[in-house]
């Protein structure tokens, strides 16, 4: 493991990786949540309670498994790039920080479609959408810090610390349901007694998970070249302005 690591600190290698997979990793995103739309849409059967809105699920719950997902990412290289100094950690986890973004506020906007005939209110400062809501704001700020510290290796170093303490409210969210009384529900696909959504739902419902998953992965490794690009492109411009 550590020697793969190693192999793609290597900013070309990983361009030339990256390029071979790219494709083929569009073409499944694109072919497992075309697949995963139409069950949902059309083959899954509607909620003996919630009727039709329950098709929110397939988007709601995806986008909130990846909000998570890509700040354990984003943790994740941080943490190697302040242990191990890796040339690309960063890279990684500024690249992953816009895509989970999206997602936790595509998690938050379904949330509240899906609260307001569930719950008859848009929002309530539950445990669990005030936390999710807070791991928005961390995005937030991990990228503004980005924006706004001009020196990449100081911007770097500030962004990973921001990311390893925010990190901390990545189990709160996953055990809000449990430690505090909230309105959400609690786990329904991710229990040790197994999934307690019926097979016409849990299906569609991970089909959408794991496109959802792949279309991650596709934006993250195509984020990943553009910004070693443009760290390509700055180092040449402080070449030049040093060369004048």
């Amino acid at each position: 493991m550590a020697r793969s690591l190693h192999a793609l600190a290597n900013p070309a290698r990983f361009m030339r990786l990256s390029g071979l997979v790219l494709p083929y990793l569009w073409v499944l995103a694109a072919g497992l949540i075309g697949a995963g739309l139409y069950m949902s849409l059309f083959a899954s059967p509607a909620d003996y309670q919630q009727g039709e809105t329950v098709r929110i699920m397939y988007i709601h719950v995806p986008a909130a498994w990846l909000a998570l997902f890509g700040y354990s990412c984003m943790a994740g290289a941080s943490a190697m790039a302040l242990i191990f100094r890796h040339p690309l950690a960063d890279v990684a986890a500024k690249s992953a920080a816009p895509i989970g973004a999206a997602f936790t506020f595509l998690a938050l906007v379904t949330g509240a479609l899906w609260g307001k005939p569930m719950w008859g209110t848009w929002w309530v400062w539950d445990a669990r959408l005030t936390s999710v809501l807070i791991l928005f704001f961390l995005y937030l700020g991990y990228m503004a810090l980005w924006a706004t510290i001009e020196e990449p290796q100081r911007a770097g170093r500030a962004a990973a610390v921001l990311a390893l303490v925010g990190f901390v409210n990545v189990p709160i969210i996953h055990f809000s349901v449990e430690w505090w009384n909230t309105l959400h529900q609690g786990a329904s696909v991710l229990r040790l007694d197994g999934p307690s959504i019926h097979p016409s739902m849990l299906w569609p419902l991970l089909l959408m998970a794991v496109g959802s998953m792949v279309f991650f992965t596709a934006v993250w490794l195509t984020r990943m070249q553009a910004e070693i690009y443009r760290r390509r492109v700055r180092q040449l411009q402080l070449a030049r302005a040093g060369g004048v």
